[in-house]
């Protein structure tokens, strides 16, 4: 049953409309689903609609700066597996914009719009993965360590929205779940990639992994959901955090470094999870479209759902 489920949410996440970085993610989850020839071409559509200043997957004039580097790691798989000197170009012209072009703080920390001074927690998962993937490990570190250090709530333990460097002060300060989300897989991911040689920052990540994880799940509901800011219970009820957490819990057990007793609050986010999928595949009460202010759906959260069950398949092969 769970299988037909899955693929009914896959096939269900390829027929929605999907802004750049819900390319890049969706790309991300067939790429770690073990289904490479769908990532490919999901990454050579966003190159379809790449701009010359080397932004992916960008439809309806965005001016998102990071999101567009969603796709990143699929498009070096896709340079690399095809061989394609156009879709390698494509690479190089979005790691520039990544490296060069980007507009960033006077500390080098890369804003989330072209337009604005905004630094938004997305952006952990959106750029530091993509430059990971290409090499530049110091890089994708150095704005994960800016991001957390501007964006960190220490009475919390966990990541406020977002920051306005022009105003100094947050527009949004609120602990938002699917925010803390994304910092945490996009760390689990980035401390992946890094090589020998990169032991300290590997234990530094997964730390600021675990202060997460830990601090979100003390606000799990009862029946496994969370709620939307994760500290605030008159906020609607939400299905997208919890899964993207069970991602990183099945991650880091499966890693060897996560210790297991975050295991029963992930399986009890990914049974929420199940539980939201309706009969078209769509994973129900997920921060929603298209403003993510309100219960619906989202491409993320299909992504996520997959996300969430590659993940947990791979813990299972572990123990086998």
């Amino acid at each position: 049953m769970e299988n037909t489920m899955l693929e009914k949410v896959k096939h269900a996440a390829l027929c929605m409309q999907r802004n750049n970085w819900e390319q890049g993610v969706l790309a991300q989850a067939f790429l770690e689903a073990g289904d490479t020839a769908t990532a490919i071409q999901l990454a050579v559509e966003a190159v379809h609609r790449q701009q010359q200043d080397g932004r992916c997957a960008q439809i309806g004039g965005s001016n998102a700066s990071t999101d567009p580097c969603a796709v990143g790691e699929a498009l070096i798989v896709a340079a690399t597996e095809t061989g394609d000197p156009w879709l390698a170009a494509a690479k190089d012209k979005l790691l520039y914009w990544a490296l060069e072009l980007a507009p960033c703080s006077p500390e080098g920390v890369v804003y989330h719009f072209d337009d604005s001074k905004l630094i938004w927690v997305d952006s952990c998962y959106m750029l530091p993965p993509f430059l990971a993937a290409a090499g530049c490990f110091d890089e994708a570190l150095r704005q994960l360590d800016g991001y957390w250090q501007i964006l960190l709530d220490p009475a919390k333990g966990l990541l406020s929205h977002q920051w306005d460097d022009a105003a100094e002060s947050y527009p949004r300060k609120d602990v938002w779940g699917v925010g803390n989300g994304w910092a945490a897989a996009g760390m689990i991911r980035v401390r992946a990639m890094l090589p020998a040689g990169y032991e300290a920052q590997k234990r530094l990540l997964e730390d600021r992994i675990r202060t997460l994880l830990t601090n979100a799940f003390r606000h799990q509901r009862a029946d496994g959901a969370f709620h939307d800011v994760l500290d605030d219970p008159t906020s609607f009820r939400e299905i997208n955090c919890g899964q993207m957490f069970a991602y990183t819990v099945y991650r880091g057990i499966r890693e060897g470094w996560l210790e297991e007793t975050f295991l029963p609050m992930a399986e009890k986010a990914r049974e929420a999870a199940l539980a939201a999928v309706d009969p078209f595949g769509l994973v129900q009460d997920v921060c929603g479209l298209p403003f993510f202010d309100k219960p619906g759906v989202a491409a993320e959260g299909q992504a996520f759902f997959i996300l969430m069950e590659a993940a947990r398949e791979g813990w299972l092969r572990s123990r086998a």
